[in-house]
C-alpha cells in the first residue's frame, strides 16, 4: 500500500481522477494541508490512526524553478517541468537576515537535510523513462514562506544547489524518516523563483501535471 500525499484539493482531485480503476486496494490519500506544519502534524495523525500498513509514501504537487547559474552543470527546469527530489532541505529554519540565512547548529535543530530514499527514486526514474516522461533530479528546498525575490531566490540556490522551492517537502521527509518509511517526491515547476509576478506563473496547469504525472506513477509502483 503506497500513501500518495498532497497539499492541496487543487492537486488531490485530479490525482483521484486519473488514477486507474481498482486503485483503491493498492493506493490511500492524504490532502496534507499547506506549509511543514500542518503537513507535519497531519501526515504524522493519519500514519499514527491508519490501521494499514504502507510499504511507501509518493509526494506530489508544484514547485517554483531556481534560476540556475551559467557555470551550472544542472539543467534549468521550465514552466511545466516535472522535478523529483534527490534531496529536501528545510531551507529557512535559522535567522533570517534581510536576502542571507544563518542556519542554526545542527545540536539545536536537529538534521535539516533528508536524503530521499534512493531505491524508490531509482524505481521512479526507471518508470519515468519507460513512460517516456522527462524529468529533472535534484535538490529541493522547503520554505514556510514562498521566495519573493529574484535575491533571495539566488541566496537559497547557491547555498544548497537547490533546484526548486515548495512549502511542504522536509516536513514529508521527515517524518517518513521517523516512521521508517521510503519516500518519494515529484513536483512540476509552475513559475520561476524571481521577483513575485503571479501572473506568470502557471498554477493551475502546473497542479493537473504534477497530479497526472504521479497517478500514472503511482499505477507502475503498484502493479
Amino acid at each position: 500500500m503506497i500513501l500518495a500525499v498532497a497539499a492541496t484539493e487543487i492537486e488531490m482531485v485530479p490525482f483521484l481522477a486519473a488514477l486507474p480503476p481498482g486503485s483503491a486496494a493498492v493506493c490511500r490519500t492524504l490532502v496534507s494541508g499547506v506549509g511543514p506544519v500542518e503537513t507535519a502534524l497531519r501526515l504524522t495523525r493519519f500514519l499514527c490512526q491508519s490501521a494499514e500498513q504502507f510499504g511507501a509514501v509518493l509526494h506530489f504537487g508544484v514547485g517554483g524553478a531556481y534560476l540556475q547559474p551559467d557555470e551550472s552543470s544542472q539543467r534549468q527546469p521550465d514552466l511545466l517541468d516535472i522535478c523529483l527530489a534527490e534531496k529536501e532541505i528545510a531551507g529557512d529554519f535559522g535567522i533570517c537576515l534581510g536576502e542571507a540565512m544563518e542556519y542554526l547548529k545542527n545540536s539545536l535543530t536537529g538534521k535539516i537535510a533528508y536524503d530521499m530514499d534512493a531505491p524508490l527514486r531509482q524505481r521512479c526514474e526507471t518508470v519515468f523513462a519507460r513512460l517516456g516522461i522527462k524529468y529533472t533530479a535534484g535538490v529541493f528546498i522547503t520554505v514556510n514562506g514562498i521566495t519573493g525575490t529574484s535575491a533571495r531566490g539566488k541566496m537559497l540556490q547557491s547555498r544548497w544547489n537547490g533546484l526548486c522551492e515548495n512549502m511542504e517537502g522536509a516536513a514529508v521527509a521527515r517524518v517518513c524518516r521517523e516512521f521508517n518509511l521510503p519516500c518519494a517526491e515529484l513536483r512540476c515547476i509552475s513559475n520561476y523563483v524571481v521577483d513575485r509576478n503571479p501572473a506568470t506563473w502557471r498554477l493551475q496547469d502546473a497542479c493537473l501535471k504534477a497530479a497526472h504525472t504521479a497517478a500514472r506513477l503511482m499505477k507502475e509502483l503498484t502493479i
